[in-house]
């Protein structure tokens, strides 16, 4: 008489090994220029998710939150009541 000692195995991959594969990229939000940078208009100075710093003088804020200067000028960061901060671009004389 003939045993056979037959052993199974699974036809898919384990759960980590497949499941854990995707990661998404990273989105570079964060201070693009910082205070006493000269800024051109259009320049991007905050890409940020919701509003931690709110837009001052001659900056703008766009769709997704990013802020950017309309015209040119020095940046400068600077705080708008008790707890918020807001960036703004002051004309520069030469």
């Amino acid at each position: 008489m003939l045993l056979f000692d037959l052993q199974l195995f699974a036809h898919h991959k384990g759960a980590s090994s497949t499941s854990n594969g995707r990661d998404s990229n990273a989105q570079r939000l964060g201070t693009k220029m910082h205070a006493g940078q000269i800024a051109k208009p259009g320049n991007i100075i905050v890409r940020q998710r919701g509003t931690h710093l709110h837009p001052g003088l001659n900056v703008k804020i766009g769709k997704d939150d990013t802020l950017f200067a309309t015209a040119e000028g020095r940046i400068a960061f600077e705080r708008l009541g008790r707890d918020k901060r807001q960036v703004s671009v002051y004309p520069v004389e030469d």
